[in-house]
């Protein structure tokens, strides 16, 4: 039986995603995807630990053609995604829920967040926040190094990198991963973005070719923080316990975070990695708090709302500046074309991640919690971090300069050196770091585990063999890149392996636009075959008066169980099947069907197919919810009953207990006629038809 909040998955219409109604197969894999990748990652793994230098020469050479080529593209494609997902979110469409109209979030708002940053960013954020603002500082892109206009722009390039230009990449592949998933019950997977353009090829080689594109991406964007992780932490266990920094101890650490994250995998989001999530958090802000009072409070404020003014003014110049007349390459390939290309890598499985966590929540709501919540954070984090290491240098204090720029992984713990309690701190940001880096592997083996297989609902995750498998597979590929060349093989990898799934994402931008489309055109539907209001349609459907009397006793009723069932008994039942009995005489194939809920009451649905259309389908399902505190005292009951209606995209919201017969059978047709209006409006545009929201 179906809870008393939700209609259960119409039968027909499930019979329409093979993918999503895999009883037979649940969990099966895709065998395209799932030895495709792992034979490209075992071959590129073993091929770097044979030949290092080699596989160290092809990647140089690789690299070189991509920023020569296609330096200016990255550039383009990072804004307009960022514009994309803004545009979105701020028009008529942001409204749309990542799931049915009636769904509602499965989150906190906190938890929420904290995966969405835990999840986003890695342990490069310690690794970066005092090695690039001082980077840039001393050897900025443009202008005289050591200056106060090279101290601020240090600091905007740094948020430059980590602002909303990569979190719009997330929030492209989530929202969109998302609608699909959970509004049209199509598979949690790249594939499904591509519906509205090829339609059920999307299950043939084409659907494969962009999950097996996304795969590659995502193990060389996680492999990059895992490597960046394993050096970092590595350094941080001699600064902490003298212990050597050679490869025993890298190869110790990535098994240990390969076992700690096949832990947290395989306990799934909510007692994995929720819970590491919001405890990195806290952690990560009880460090900064602890820097920034020892650092100043007043100090880190003044600076803080200067880099977000710099921000603000700069980015509009900075987003599209590819350095045309005097192009610093070297600089370019180290920082901006590699940070693009590395939230591209992630988009795939941040974005699979982000939409896993993401249902009921409007597009708008997405978007803006995927570029404020962890960019604000991050902003922070950054600020303190980044200003503390420009204090030094500026200060005259060469050799932590040097140190940053060499050796990033230990500038870090250099700078935390300059203030008291250091082996506290220190301690706190391993443990922080060795958190960052298993929430991005657990995560990241998760999403991997689920690209590869045929999972039977978006919610449903891989099996733990699976995940456990990826895990490993990172490390190993983690390793191999640390023996080429160390973190500079991992960034390079990475530019190339960016850049065939940026292709895929503009597909994903213009299947989600297509998609959305139609949507908007199913209000336009409504407008025009609608002319009331909503509110006013859920009050009276069209044809149908009443006297304010009846109108009040209606809107002071709080009715109960024996009411509800009355009410299917008298009034629903007969409406339905005159309608479906007429509608028979006319052609249609109608039919109504009956079902019990938890509560006892029965719920009723007509059904109209229109293949190769949408299928109209008609529901009223009833709902025992509070009865609110200001009903009226002779109401002693703490329930009451809502029979409420539902339609192929959702829940509508409005209450239809109390109808009569006529008024309801006003109400079936008034939907009808938007019905038959959306699809009217589809084919003048074309396209292909999207299966059935839930």
């Amino acid at each position: 039986m179906s809870s008393s909040t939700t209609p259960p998955t119409d039968a027909a219409t499930t019979a329409k995603h093979p993918e999503a109604a895999g009883a037979a197969k649940d969990r099966a894999l895709k065998p395209v995807v799932f030895f495709g990748s792992a034979a490209v990652i075992l071959a590129i793994s073993l091929w770097a630990i044979i030949t290092p230098t080699g596989a160290a020469d092809v990647i140089g050479t690789g690299v070189g053609w991509i920023s020569s080529w296609f330096g200016w593209y990255y550039f383009l494609a990072a804004t307009l995604f960022l514009v994309f997902v803004i545009f979105i979110a701020a028009s008529r469409y942001g409204k749309i829920k990542l799931g049915p109209q009636h769904s509602t979030p499965d989150y906190s708002l906190f938890a929420w967040g904290a995966m969405f940053f835990a999840a986003g960013i890695g342990i490069d954020l310690v690794f970066f926040s005092v090695a690039e603002p001082v980077t840039h500082y001393l050897d900025p892109p443009t202008g005289s190094a050591e200056t106060v206009e090279a101290a601020r722009q240090s600091v905007v390039w740094t948020l430059f990198h980590y602002g909303i230009t990569g979190w719009a990449m997330y929030a492209l592949m989530g929202m969109g991963l998302g609608y699909f998933a959970f509004r049209h019950r199509l598979p949690l997977a790249i594939r499904s973005a591509l519906y509205p353009l090829i339609g059920k090829r999307i299950h043939g080689p084409v659907g494969d070719g962009v999950d097996l594109a996304a795969m590659l991406g995502t193990i060389f964007g996680i492999a990059v923080s895992l490597g960046i992780g394993v050096v970092q932490l590595s350094y941080g266990l001699n600064f902490m316990f003298d212990l050597p920094q050679g490869l025993p101890t890298q190869i110790g650490l990535i098994a240990i975070a390969v076992l700690m994250a096949t832990v947290s995998a395989v306990a799934g989001v909510d007692k994995g990695i929720r819970r590491v999530s919001e405890l990195n958090v806290v952690l990560a802000i009880v460090l900064m708090v602890y820097v920034a009072i020892f650092e100043s409070p007043v100090r880190v404020l003044n600076a803080l709302v200067m880099n977000i003014g710099d921000y603000i003014s700069r980015f509009p110049g900075m987003t599209l500046d590819t350095f045309a007349y005097d192009q610093p390459t070297a600089w370019l390939n180290s920082w901006t074309l590699f940070f693009w290309a590395w939230w591209i890598a992630w988009a795939p499985f941040v974005g699979m991640f982000l939409a896993r966590i993401s249902r009921g929540r409007t597009i708008r709501q997405f978007v803006a919690a995927t570029l404020i919540v962890p960019f604000l954070f991050t902003l922070a984090f950054l600020s303190v971090f980044g200003n503390a290491a420009l204090r030094l240098v500026r200060g005259g204090d060469a050799e932590f300069g040097e140190t940053a720029v060499s050796a990033p992984e230990e500038g870090f713990f250099a700078l935390l050196s300059q203030y008291p309690g250091v082996t506290f701190s220190a301690g706190l940001v391993v443990l922080v770091g060795l958190l960052l880096y298993v929430t991005s592997a657990d995560s990241g083996a998760l999403v991997m585990a689920n690209l590869s297989s045929h999972l039977r609902t978006p919610t449903t995750d891989a099996a733990p063999w699976l995940r456990v498998f990826w895990a490993a597979a990172t490390g190993l590929l983690t390793l191999a890149m640390l023996l080429v060349d160390g973190v500079s093989a991992l960034t390079n990898a990475t530019i190339i392996m960016g850049l065939p799934f940026s292709f895929v994402m503009f597909l994903v931008m213009w299947g989600l636009y297509k998609a959305l489309r139609k949507e908007g055109i199913r209000d336009d539907a409504m407008l025009s075959s609608l002319p009331v209001t909503l509110s006013e349609r859920t009050i009276e459907p069209r044809g149908v008066h009443r006297s304010w009397r009846q109108r009040l006793a209606r809107v002071m009723n709080y009715p109960g169980k024996r009411a509800a069932q009355t009410f299917v008994n008298n009034v629903a039942r007969p409406a339905f099947e005159e309608v479906a009995e007429e509608l028979r005489a006319q052609g249609a194939d109608a039919t109504v069907s009956e079902g019990r809920d938890d509560s006892g009451v029965e719920h009723i649905s007509l059904t109209v197919p229109m293949e190769p259309e949408e299928t109209f389908v008609y529901r009223v399902w009833p709902r025992e919810v509070p009865t609110p505190s200001f009903a009226m005292r002779s109401v002693t009951d703490d329930t009451y009953f809502r029979f409420e209606v539902y339609l192929a995209e959702g829940g509508q919201g409005y209450d239809v207990l109390g109808y009569g017969k006529d008024q309801l059978i006003g109400d079936i047709l008034d939907q009808y006629e938007r019905h038959l209006e959306f699809l009217r409006l589809h084919r003048e545009i074309g396209g292909v038809t999207l299966p059935e929201p839930s």
